[in-house]
Order: C-alpha cells, then sequence, then structure tokens
C-alpha cells in the first residue's frame, strides 16, 4: 500500500517507449533495459514513501482526505520506517544508476541524480515543488522526455530530436496523473497551504488543463512524423484519446472522491495504451517481412 503499486505505470511505461524506439532503431541493449526498468521503478517507489512520509510530518494528509490510504497518517507504518524505506529505496536506484552510468556515462549519473533529488524535493525542503504549483512541470519532465530518451541513449549511446518528441505525450498523461489528483485533493490542499495549480486556479481551469495534456498528447505522433517523414504506423497511439472518453466526463461531471480515484487510475491504463500502441506502431516497419 505504501508504495503504491497503480503508480508504477507512470515510471514503467516511458522506459517501454524508450526502448521500443531503441529496438525499432536497432540498437537495444537487453541488459541496459532491464536496469532501466528496475531503476524507474526504484525511483516512483522511493517517491511515493518520500511523499507519504513528507505530506504526514507537514499535515497535508489528515483524516478528511479522500485519496488512497496514506500508510504514515493512518498509522499503519511508524514515520520512522516510512523513512528508512524511501532512504533505501533510492539508495538501490542510486546504485542501478552507477551500473547504467558505465554504459552511458556521465549524462546517466546526471539523469539518475536529479531524478532521485526532484523525488524527494516533491514534497520535501522549505519549498517543496509540488506545493508551488510546480509539480506538473517537474513530472511532464522526468516522466516524458527524461524517462524516454534516457532509456534510449544508455541503450544506443545516441540521441534523436525523434526521441526526445516521443517523450513529449507521455510526460502530458504523467502530468494529466497529477492533474487528476491535485482535482480530487483541492480543499485539502487549501487548507494545507499546498498551492497547486488546482489551488491557485480552481477545477475549471484544472478540468481544461487535463482535456488539454490528454489531446496534445494524442496530436503528438503527428508532429513526429512531420519532423521524421516516416513511420506512420506510430498514428495509432492517438486513438488513446478514444479510451479517454470516460476519464474526461468523470473529471468534467464528479466531485467525489472515488469517481476521480477511479479516473486517476484509468488515465494511468491511458499511460500504459498509449506508450504500448506507439512502441508497436514504431518497431511495425521493422518486423515486416
Amino acid at each position: 500500500m505504501a508504495c503504491r503499486p497503480k503508480t508504477l505505470p507512470a515510471a514503467v511505461a516511458p522506459v517501454l517507449l524508450g526502448t521500443a524506439i531503441a529496438l525499432g532503431d536497432g540498437g537495444m541493449h537487453w541488459p541496459s533495459a532491464a536496469l532501466a526498468f528496475l531503476g524507474a521503478i526504484a525511483i516512483q517507489i522511493g517517491t511515493n514513501l518520500a511523499n507519504d512520509y513528507y505530506d504526514f510530518k507537514k499535515g497535508t494528509d489528515t483524516a478528511e482526505r479522500t485519496g488512497p490510504v496514506r500508510v504514515t497518517q493512518a498509522g499503519l507504518i511508524s514515520p520512522a520506517s516510512v523513512r528508512l524505506g524511501f532512504i533505501f529505496t533510492f539508495a538501490i536506484a542510486a546504485v542501478i544508476a552507477f551500473q547504467l552510468s558505465l554504459r552511458g556515462g556521465w549524462p546517466i549519473l546526471l539523469i539518475g541524480a536529479t531524478s532521485i533529488a526532484a523525488g524527494i524535493l516533491y514534497t520535501a525542503g522549505p519549498k517543496p515543488l509540488g506545493y508551488n504549483g510546480l509539480g506538473e512541470l517537474f513530472v511532464f519532465i522526468f516522466f516524458g522526455p527524461v524517462a524516454v530518451a534516457g532509456t534510449y541513449f544508455v541503450q544506443t549511446r545516441e540521441i534523436n530530436p525523434a526521441v526526445i518528441l516521443a517523450g513529449v505525450a507521455p510526460g502530458l498523461i504523467s502530468a494529466a496523473i497529477l492533474v487528476v489528483n491535485n482535482l480530487r485533493d483541492i480543499e485539502t490542499d487549501r487548507k494545507a497551504n499546498k498551492r497547486t495549480l488546482a489551488v491557485r486556479f480552481g477545477p475549471a481551469f484544472t478540468q481544461a488543463q487535463y482535456f488539454i495534456f490528454l489531446c496534445a498528447a494524442a496530436f503528438m505522433p503527428m508532429i513526429i512524423y512531420a519532423v521524421i517523414q516516416d513511420r506512420i504506423q506510430i498514428f495509432i497511439s492517438s486513438i488513446t484519446l478514444f479510451f479517454a472518453i470516460p476519464a474526461i466526463r468523470a473529471v468534467f461531471s464528479k466531485t467525489d472522491g472515488p469517481s476521480l480515484n477511479q479516473a486517476l487510475a484509468h488515465t494511468g491504463i491511458l499511460l500504459i495504451i498509449y506508450c504500448v500502441l506507439f512502441s508497436i506502431g514504431w518497431v511495425y516497419a521493422d518486423l515486416r517481412f
């Protein structure tokens, strides 16, 4: 429960996409791909544990919370144990980053270090990122272009504009997951002085933000094709917007915690669907006989 397994698609999906692009470009490296998956999962779990701990310490998580149970606030695990948990998990991520750097060099060390730092500083420190309206930006960066391009680079030892653009859509959908979370928690966050964009600009802005993020993600394959003039098969991932209709309806019409929790989970599934379809589309041309 503390690790929040339902959030792990946000970590795994962009690594899958980066690996698929590497495979399609003939540069896949299986050991690095496996380590990238493990490292992404470790950073996500470490971030979840750190958020659980620091949100409790700051008084943000209270009995009024309508989201999934936070183990520290609920008294299921002691704060000291949760703190030890995220330190240990981030240490594992650091070891993996070091191992990957033996192949990818200092850029991979930099990605690992900044990802871990962002995971901690999202809720820790005097000016945590998530408390000052920067959550969506950092989720977009680290679960989008950084995750996809970093996964590709450590396998191929190359980088190109197409793989960076390919990371935009996963970043947007991952940010949309956070948008639903912030919409659901808008009242409790306001009381805790957590100044998310939802708190700053209100529900209507947040609903529009969610819709725009998903539409922009669905449009990205067209931009990528316009740049590379190849692999038109990636257009298949744009149908993810069709599967998003129930979640969009919920975000625009529901205000209760359970409904928005379901929309949040649905958005996580959309992320997987998009990355799987994009991956299939990218490698299809190379697998045809």
